[in-house]
């Protein structure tokens, strides 16, 4: 298939393999056809609305190695969702009256694009696909080939999206310093706020990655430095059954025994009852434009220790959220090797003009390919019941239920 423009755009949250991502694409069509134009919409489908874009030039071209040494995203992320239309009137990106969807197909088509790289969740990927379908029945072939991100790794039905194991280490790294306040007062609560609205696996991974940390330090208990006290005690999922009643129990004898509490918690753990106790209240409950709860502004982390603090008889509660300092990291090893990985495919994906998202399939033995946008889906649950948290479970004592 001969190429002549392709476009690439991120969108939603950030994740540690935007930037990674953004530079292989480009490095990629470069060694095969240094003649092929590539373009960026700049803030994702922000960009693409208004026509925002930038050409990579020979000097980036020449240099797209450089975006591998950085997080974040060059070309800029936006939330934007094209079928919410009230939204995108209410911030000048259409105008009354105006199809968000028809303006960005429209948008493809005067710019000549032949292939649209969508680096994104399932919200990103599928919206992309909703964009080949309007241009297709409008006489204009466009392939579409998406890239999987997302920190949660809950893209239905890819095995590892991009940025997960970078943000999941990097949660960990932040951990050792905020753990290490543990001495800062007697009877200290800590709580990492770890990202993760519907799935638990960015926390789970990185309470794996912080407790291999832990396995592997050299304590001194007789001078106070003790390998309890910087250990993990709780780890709450959106998956999990909490018992409130018993995990206060439970980790008063920690709290009792340590003169400190470590909690690890994804923001997703108890938002339904969160939600219910402020519309009893009658407060309004906020939403970003895909219908999403604004976590931040619920804030999980604090609710949490106002529900422990007074029954562990804590005198002072610290409570830190990792999500920005992982999200925006640069993508480390394991993450790099699946970035290139998918990246190449991609590309070949593209030539074929086999339009999807690609990923190894978990339902068809994690084969890597282009998988059918009508076949992604977000907010996967993660699984629990994996050896490899059964053991972080088993190890801090605590028992392991299904919601």
């Amino acid at each position: 298939m001969a190429l002549n423009r392709v476009a690439l755009l991120t969108a939603g949250g950030f994740a540690p393999c935007l930037s990674s991502a953004v530079g292989g694409l480009i490095e990629r069509y470069n060694e095969i056809d240094p003649e092929i134009e590539i373009i960026a919409y700049q803030y994702g489908y922000h960009g693409l609305l208004t026509g925002d874009k930038i050409v990579f030039d020979k000097q980036a071209r020449a240099n797209a190695r450089i975006l591998q040494n950085y997080g974040g995203s060059p070309i800029g992320n936006s939330r934007v969702k094209l079928t919410n239309v009230e939204d995108c009137v209410k911030r000048g990106l259409v105008k009354e009256g105006e199809d968000p969807l028809e303006v960005a197909a429209e948008q493809l088509r005067a710019d000549g694009v032949d292939i649209l790289h969508t680096i994104g969740g399932d919200d990103t990927n599928t919206t992309a696909a909703d964009l080949a379908h309007y241009l297709h029945e409008h006489q204009y072939e466009l392939t579409v080939v998406g890239l999987p991100k997302t920190i949660d790794n809950d893209i239905v039905p890819i095995a590892q999206s991009m940025g997960a194991l970078t943000a999941a280490e990097e949660a960990a790294e932040y951990a050792i310093n905020i753990i290490g306040e543990h001495r800062s007062s007697p009877r200290m609560l800590i709580i990492h706020e770890v990202m993760g609205r519907n799935c638990g696996y960015l926390t789970a991974r990185a309470a794996a990655d912080y407790r291999r940390w832990v396995d592997q330090q050299e304590f001194l208990p007789s001078a106070g430095l003790k390998k309890e006290r910087w250990d993990i005690h709780a780890v709450y999922l959106p998956e999990m059954d909490i018992n409130l009643d018993t995990e206060a129990e439970r980790l008063k004898t920690i709290m009792d025994t340590e003169g400190n509490v470590n909690i690890f918690l994804s923001e997703g753990a108890g938002v339904d009852e969160i939600i219910e106790e402020m519309e009893a209240a009658g407060e309004e409950i906020p939403r970003d434009p895909f219908g999403h709860v604004k976590l931040d502004q619920i804030n999980p982390g604090q609710w949490f220790a106002e529900k422990f603090a007074d029954r562990l008889g804590a005198e002072k509660v610290m409570v830190q959220k990792s999500g920005y300092f992982s999200r925006a990291a640069r993508a480390r090893e394991e993450d790099l090797r699946l970035i290139k990985g998918l990246v190449d495919f991609a590309v070949e994906s593209a030539f074929r003009g086999d339009s999807g998202v690609v990923g190894h399939d978990e339902e068809d033995d994690n084969k890597l390919k282009s998988i059918d946008f009508k076949r992604i889906a977000g907010h996967k649950a993660f699984n629990m019941f994996q050896p490899w948290f059964e053991e972080v479970m088993e190890t801090i004592g605590q028992p392991l239920k299904a919601d």
